[in-house]
Formats: C-alpha cells, sequence, structure tokens
C-alpha cells in the first residue's frame, strides 16, 4: 500500500485545551471526512476531521482563506502546520 501524500493545507492559529480544539488558518480546501496530520516542533500526530465550525456553525467544507474551528485528538500549538493526507 503506497504512502499517502501530504499536503500543506493551513497552519494552526489558536488551540483551546477544553474543549481540546484548535482553528487552523487555511491555505487549501477541506472537508469533514478527509485525514490531516499536524506537525510541529512538540507536535506530531494524524486524526479524521469528524466536524468543523465557522463562526460556531457546522459546516461540511470550507475553502481556502477561511479560519475554521475544528475538534482535536491531541494538543496542539500555535503555528504548528496541517496537511491533509491524500491517498
Amino acid at each position: 500500500m503506497p504512502e499517502p501524500k501530504m499536503e500543506e493545507i493551513g497552519r494552526i492559529e489558536q488551540f483551546f485545551a477544553h474543549p481540546s480544539a484548535a482553528i487552523i488558518a487555511l491555505k487549501a480546501p477541506l472537508r469533514v471526512g478527509e485525514r490531516i496530520y499536524v506537525k510541529g516542533h512538540t507536535t506530531d500526530f494524524q486524526q479524521a476531521i469528524e466536524s468543523m465550525q465557522v463562526d460556531r456553525q457546522a459546516i461540511q467544507e470550507a475553502q481556502a482563506g477561511q479560519s475554521v474551528g475544528v475538534q482535536m485528538a491531541q494538543r496542539c500549538r500555535r503555528h504548528d502546520v496541517v496537511y491533509k493526507l491524500v491517498g
């Protein structure tokens, strides 16, 4: 099975410990159900996007230029890079 390709789609703008959510500034589109990889100085994990919000409204798809709220599986930090796993 081939390794999934990583495509940089944004960066973490802010992280909230409770309820373990982050604001991601997107450079590329992102949909619910896609897998992301979050990488930073001390951050390194993958997760599926289970839900996203813009202005506290649930959305299924976000476009480049938007900032979205996403429930995070683990702690992440401001400026961590967010990649979409493709394939």
